[in-house]
């Protein structure tokens, strides 16, 4: 576990490096990412400084590269059989935990019954955990284009209701995209916590 100092006398976080432990909201439908610095807590927007939401979709173009967020999303109708949307809902379920969803999804996925969920682009099978990946490298990179330096450390927030296989689906996840995740912190806390501080 992380320890992380707080001055006492001010109340501030003390910097233990130069590495910033960045926030992120990994959402089923959008994503966005946060720091704190200097007491100040900021939301990164996009490179234009427009939008601070990531859609959390993946595109995957015939060229075998991988697209995240609105031009991942402008696919969504034209190419809807390459465009993953709603890969949250996936993680750590089986096809047959998917029953609600059948017919609802655009994109192939595997019906094995007893194996995790995959879902098939091309004859390649991507897990859950991989696609949340994607989404994840994107608000990474994200941040750190907005920071100019490297980030590897994040505290990710789950909905409530998540099992211990979702949770750590999600950990996985974020280790694949290249993060340490420090804690998996409810969503449900993560507000309170948000309030509690003014944001």
């Amino acid at each position: 576990m992380t320890k992380i100092p707080i001055n006492i006398k001010t109340g501030e976080v003390d910097q233990i490096d130069d590495n910033i432990i960045v926030g992120i909201d990994l959402g089923t439908t959008n994503s966005l990412v946060a720091y704190t610095q200097n007491g100040i807590t900021k939301v990164v927007s996009d490179s234009c400084g427009n939008s601070k939401l990531v859609p959390s979709i993946i595109y995957f173009d015939t060229d075998g590269d991988i697209v995240v967020g609105e031009e991942a999303k402008s696919k969504r109708v034209s190419q809807a059989d390459r465009t993953i949307y709603s890969a949250k809902r996936l993680l750590g379920k089986s096809f047959k935990d998917l029953k609600a969803y059948q017919g609802k999804l655009a994109y192939n996925i595997i019906d094995n019954e007893d194996e995790l969920v995959k879902v098939e682009i091309d004859g390649q099978y991507y897990s859950p955990i991989r696609l949340s990946a994607e989404i994840l490298k994107a608000l990474k990179s994200r941040v750190e284009d907005y920071l100019k330096t490297d980030v590897s450390r994040a505290v990710i927030t789950v909905p409530a209701y998540f099992n211990d296989s979702q949770r750590q689906a999600t950990r996985d996840a974020g280790k694949l995209a290249g993060l340490d995740v420090l804690r998996i912190v409810n969503e449900p806390t993560a507000a309170a916590l948000a309030y509690g501080l003014g944001l």
